[in-house]
């Protein structure tokens, strides 16, 4: 624009855009003229520009004119008939601002003078610089006594001390900043109301837009109940779904959208209640070779609810619905029909998150056995980055919208109703469709996954078998030492008080800990402490760990700080918390793991997450002390990989020099040390081996030199170096990393071991933070996914040999390259035996050994 040629400082500070926001602005221009919207532009001007010629045109011509904006520059358009309307925030009603009300705010005699203010103070926004040592306040007071920015300068002896000064020094800077802050009124837009008249939309080319960007609820509330989206064409091949980088390409290719639900959608749906009915769906179902069921239950923890129903299908379109009484033995005796069924290994069972129901049934003595397909995991290994859940499945893949879970129940609150208060044809409706739409998923997902040979093994061999596996796990869960929480929690609550004594005597002040603002008030501006981040949308210091981790060798109050909300994070979210998390039937604590959450392939965890307890610091790691086993006749082993991800990049990368250290079982980090600082291995000192170690890694997560920096005592020089021997040391590591970017950019997705695909659709992507978390990804996504494939593959065999031996100890916990046993006394060594063979010969054919190490105790933390 015609201000960034004037002046080069204009805007500079601004980030370039963002790229998602280019790619997307074409199209937002493509949906405005659809609706038949009006679009004003012109070239060298911005869209405030156009905005202040429209109104003060239209406010000639007798029109009431509103400014639609937050922004505090249109502030200098405000007259009679031009008005802001401010949109209301965060709960607070939108706002009118008139003349009367910019001139209160403002402190202005006319609305004009604004510009004059912002002349003054700046905005940093938009890096005007104003006149230094000028705040809001101070260009109020000089406004009011000298009517504009060239009155204080003529006017400018009459000024003293630094403001004097300033006034005259930077008296043109003043000058311009007023012209940068000016609104153009004049120009060359055709403001005539023919020009800004909107015409009805052109809702043929909007129903078009909506079915591409999959709009599928947008395109109802604009174009009504008749919107429909057609079934697209396109290559069904798997080839042509998935070896090219577009990842949506599957449903674009297999939906057939059509806007269906239950109401316009031919079912047949049947209540099950006789006890002559039940039999006959018990013989009908055991002589189909699978069954599709569901469960509906009275809350959503699978280990501590009841069954309020079951559903079942075996033909598209046709499901059957079975309430199950709330009375315990009458629910049992239905249950007892179908246990049969469920444990009949002939017959495969198919569901959406099927782990979830094994869980309820195993409430009511079921063992669900036999071949599982999950819809949730099929789609998972498709598309890991994308939703899995059965409504975002149906639509996208079906075309048709299920019933919600609101319309059967209400919103969240403390008037939805419970399952078993919604009348039997409502809930019946409701379980029977989820069992239908499961079965017409399965086949339509199945022949996706089975012509890419790689994720129909992952699913098949992997994926699918885990699911049992990791059912007994929740079920068994881990007994807690809350004696022992108990008594941590008030150490750590002495802790606390200390830090916080700390904290309060180095600022010279008490303020709330817990209150950013407050913190950044105390830290940047009382104790002048150099800030150097930047600051929140709403203008205050921020005080994120990042920041102040950055800051933390500027003064010693930092590592205060943070020592402070680490132990306050660790006390609130792992000692307090989790003896509210014992289920109250079994006296003991069962995580639930995630399986289709992470796109790497690892498992997650919640309720309590495992995965996040800190054992990189001794009071993280105490937090383990409180799990222990069942009862003194069991002890805990702890087995966990040696170097796992070292190991297996050593695997991919073929790289001689760290494959040979492996088999030889030398010291990777020592090796390390001896060739990136030229010493001999006799000669590392204990802080080049941590070095070392940070490098070794860390290059797989693409530390840069910076970021080396800031894990470590090195300069930025010295990583940078460390850097470039540790690739010189390792070359063919160096060649494998180069080597997977290039894969994503040519096929859009890198590889497992095992063939479990991450997509990288940012790769090619012209912004260089972002393309560089793509590059970072195609590097660590392949070693990563294919350590937790190893670990899923090694427990499906470590439980497989334990049921074949009906060991009495039970796997119970995994976290990442870790599983906990909670051990029978008669059976440690045997068991020992067992986990290191499975756990080590998971991968069996890889050319580094891989290492499995157990630890045995009265708890996880003296196991481990």
């Amino acid at each position: 624009t015609f201000r960034s040629e004037e002046f080069e400082y204009y805007k500079a500070n601004r980030d370039e855009t963002p790229e998602d926001i280019k790619i997307s602005e074409p199209i937002i221009r493509d949906i405005i003229e659809a609706f038949n919207i009006p679009i004003l532009e012109v070239a060298g001007y911005e869209a405030d520009d156009v905005i202040g010629t429209l109104a003060k045109k239209k406010a000639r011509e007798g029109y009431t004119v509103y400014m639609v904006t937050p922004d505090k520059d249109f502030a200098q358009l405000v007259e009679e008939n031009i008005l802001i309307y401010k949109p209301g925030r965060k709960g607070n009603e939108h706002e009118i601002l008139g003349v009367e009300e910019v001139k209160t705010k403002w402190k202005v005699e006319d609305p004009v003078q604004v510009i004059d203010i912002l002349g003054l103070w700046g905005d940093s926004v938009d890096n005007i610089p104003g006149i230094p040592g000028i705040g809001e306040k101070t260009a109020q007071k000089l406004i009011a006594q000298y009517q504009s920015v060239e009155g204080i300068i003529a006017n400018v002896e009459q000024l003293k001390g630094k403001q004097k000064e300033n006034v005259e020094t930077y008296a043109q800077q003043g000058l311009d900043s007023k012209r940068l802050a000016t609104i153009v009124l004049d120009v060359p837009v055709d403001c005539s109301d023919e020009a800004l008249t909107v015409d009805p939309k052109n809702t043929t080319k909007l129903a078009q837009m909506f079915q591409e960007l999959e709009f599928r609820t947008l395109g109802v509330q604009i174009l009504g109940d008749s919107f429909k989206v057609n079934e697209k064409k396109g290559d069904q091949s798997q080839l042509g779904l998935f070896d090219t980088a577009s990842v949506g390409a599957a449903e674009a290719a297999v939906a057939e959208q059509k806007g269906n639900t239950l109401e316009n959608t031919e079912h047949e749906y049947t209540v099950v209640e006789t006890f002559e009915d039940l039999e006959a769906l018990v013989v009908t179902l055991s002589k189909s070779p699978f069954i599709v069921f569901d469960t509906e239950t009275s809350g959503l923890n699978d280990l501590n609810t009841e069954l309020v129903g079951l559903s079942f299908s075996i033909e598209k379109g046709k499901a059957w619905y079975i309430p199950v009484p709330d009375q315990p033995s009458q629910a049992q005796i239905i249950t007892n029909l179908f246990q049969p069924i469920f444990e009949d290994e002939s017959i495969e069972k198919i569901g959406q998150n099927l782990k979830f129901d094994i869980n309820v049934l195993s409430l009511y003595g079921i063992e669900v056995k036999g071949k599982l397909y999950d819809t949730m995991l099929a789609h998972y290994v498709l598309e890991p980055d994308k939703r899995h859940n059965m409504d975002y499945l149906s639509e996208t893949f079906l075309g048709y919208s299920p019933m919600s879970i609101e319309a059967l129940i209400g919103k969240k609150g403390k008037h939805q109703k419970s399952m078993r208060d919604v009348e039997l044809e409502k809930i019946a409706e409701y379980a029977a469709e989820d069992a239908d739409i499961t079965l017409q998923l399965k086949e339509k997902l199945a022949p996706i996954v089975a012509e890419i040979k790689p994720l129909d093994d992952l699913l098949q061999q992997v994926e699918f078998p885990l699911v049992p596996v990791l059912a007994k796990m929740e079920q068994a869960g881990v007994n807690l030492d809350t004696a022992f929480l108990a008594d941590y929690s008030a150490e750590l609550t002495k802790e606390i008080q200390q830090i916080k004594l700390n904290i309060f005597e180095m600022a010279g002040t008490q303020f709330n800990l817990d209150s950013p603002k407050q913190m950044g008030e105390i830290l940047f501006g009382r104790m002048d402490i150099p800030y150097k981040g930047k600051k929140t949308k709403t203008g205050q210091f921020s005080t994120n760990e990042a920041t102040l981790t950055g800051l933390k060798k500027d003064h010693e109050i930092i590592g205060e700080i943070l020592e402070y909300r680490q132990i306050a994070k660790l006390k609130s979210t792992y000692v307090d918390a989790l003896p509210a998390l014992i289920n109250e039937r079994t006296g003991r604590v069962h995580t639930t793991f995630g399986q289709a959450v992470a796109a790497t392939g690892r498992l997650s965890s919640v309720n309590p997450n495992l995965q996040n307890i800190p054992i990189r610091t001794e009071r993280g790691r105490r937090v383990r002390k409180a799990f222990i086993p069942q009862d003194s006749g069991h002890v805990f082993i702890a087995a966990d990989y040696s170097q796992i991800e070292l190991r297996l990049v050593a695997a991919l990368s073929e790289d001689e020099v760290m494959i040979n250290a492996f088999k030889e079982g030398q010291d990777i980090h020592t090796l390390t040390a001896s060739k990136v600082f030229n010493v001999s291995p006799d000669a590392v000192t204990r802080e080049m081996r941590s070095n070392a170690k940070t490098v070794n890694f860390g290059i797989i997560y693409g530390v840069s030199a910076f970021g080396l920096s800031q894990q470590t005592n090195l300069s930025r020089t010295e990583s940078k170096e460390i850097i470039d021997n540790y690739f010189a040391t390792y070359p063919q590591l160096k060649a494998y990393m180069d080597n997977n970017i290039e894969l994503a950019r040519s096929q859009g997705y890198v590889e497992t071991i095992l063939g479990r695909r991450r997509y990288l659709p940012d790769i090619n992507s012209n912004n260089r933070t972002v393309r560089g978390h793509a590059e970072r990804n195609a590097i660590n996504a392949p070693v990563q996914g294919s350590a937790a494939d190893l670990v899923k593959v090694a427990m499906i065999n470590v439980a497989k040999a334990m049921d074949k031996k009906a060991f009495r100890s039970k796997m119970v916990l995994q976290v990442h390259d870790e599983l906990l046993f909670d051990t029978h006394q008669s059976e440690i060594e045997e068991l020992k035996a067992l986990i290191i063979h499975e756990m080590e010969n998971a991968f069996p054919n890889l050319s580094v050994p891989m290492i499995a190490e157990v630890g045995i105790g009265q708890n996880w933390l003296e196991a481990h």
